[in-house]
């Protein structure tokens, strides 16, 4: 079970760019995907340990969470992301 990260292309923005966001301040916390999510990265920088691996990432990326993981989030710089859950 792993994170893909890979730079953002225009139509991932296009796709994402008008759905939810969510912010967090610099911290760290556990968290359990319960099903799969998609995201761009608009601000902030972080870190997500999970078994097996990390992943680190920032603004402009696009990021692939499997569902069934758990991991914890290292909020290094205060994080802005659009999201969907598939």
């Amino acid at each position: 079970m792993n994170i893909t990260v890979r730079k953002a292309t225009e139509s991932d923005i296009a796709k994402l760019k008008n759905n939810p966001t969510w912010s967090c301040e610099v911290s760290e916390f556990k968290w359990f995907y319960d099903s799969e999510e998609i995201c761009w990265l608009t601000e902030g920088e972080v870190t997500v340990t999970y078994d097996g691996g990390s992943a680190s990432f920032g603004a402009g990326d696009y990021v692939e969470f499997p569902q069934g993981m758990s991991c914890v989030w290292k909020v290094t710089k205060p994080v802005k992301k659009h999201y969907e859950f598939r």
